[in-house]
């Protein structure tokens, strides 16, 4: 079950850096985080060394991230448990493994996935 809760957090990770030159955590990253090499989570943790002194519009994407990755997390962990249980976490893997299980994800992890790909084109 720890894996599954680090797969989600990586998610949001990804989400919240994953346009390093745009969005509301742009300037922080550039701020806090113009030395890091990005991947393995690098970057996401150090917004988190840096949470304190982020920007407020920065602190609120970070937040509608978890929401939106909670929200996936509530509606797919069932199928990631069961399609993707010998998938590694780490590079999209898993929701690789999703992708290519569509048709049997459960209606709700569905939704999501369809929710997702609209936010994501």
């Amino acid at each position: 079950m720890f894996a599954v809760a680090a797969l989600w957090l990586s998610v949001a990770a990804v989400h919240v850096i994953e346009a390093q030159g745009e969005g509301p955590c742009a300037d922080d990253l550039q701020k806090f985080c113009k030395d890091v090499q990005p991947g393995a989570g690098s970057m996401a943790r150090c917004l988190k060394e840096h949470e304190n002194d982020l920007s407020l519009a920065c602190k609120r994407q970070i937040e509608e991230v978890k929401k939106r990755v909670h929200e996936f997390r509530e509606a797919c962990e069932d199928d990631v448990l069961r399609l993707c249980t010998g998938v590694k976490p780490g590079g999209g893997r898993i929701l690789k493994c999703l992708k290519e299980n569509t048709n049997e994800l459960s209606p709700e992890c569905k939704a999501k996935m369809d929710t997702q790909r609209g936010v994501h084109k």
